[in-house]
């Protein structure tokens, strides 16, 4: 059975794990920006395969993904400490202990987050 002691350290080990891979994307972003500004602006022929454009849009887009699981982390931990952790924001009622261990950054329950689609 899992405690409320083994949620909070499944938060911290997320979080470690979501500071760190925000930390390298930011380094990956700003190492290829700066390769960017060294290059020629028209990489679009380029015929060694993908260009700086479409590598550095989809760092963005994985660095936005990573940020947002972050924050998520990070609001679950204010919910612990405020208290509210495990609480569903929409119905009030208990979020099942099965759902937190699979999300324990979850703010709703089964039921309300399949209603709001999410």
């Amino acid at each position: 059975m899992t405690t409320g002691d083994d949620r909070y350290d499944a938060l911290v080990r997320l979080h470690q794990e979501a500071t760190q891979r925000v930390e390298r994307l930011a380094l990956e972003l700003e190492e290829l920006t700066a390769f960017r500004r060294g290059e020629s602006d028209d990489d679009e022929h380029d015929p060694e395969g993908v260009t700086l454009s479409s590598e550095w849009s989809r760092l963005s887009g994985i660095s936005e993904i990573a940020q947002a699981r972050l924050s998520q982390i990070e609001a679950a931990f204010e919910r612990w400490q405020a208290g509210t952790y495990g609480i569903c924001e929409r119905c009030g009622q208990a979020i099942p202990p099965g759902r937190l261990d699979a999300r324990p950054f979850a703010t709703m329950c089964v039921p309300c987050a399949e209603a709001s689609g999410g």
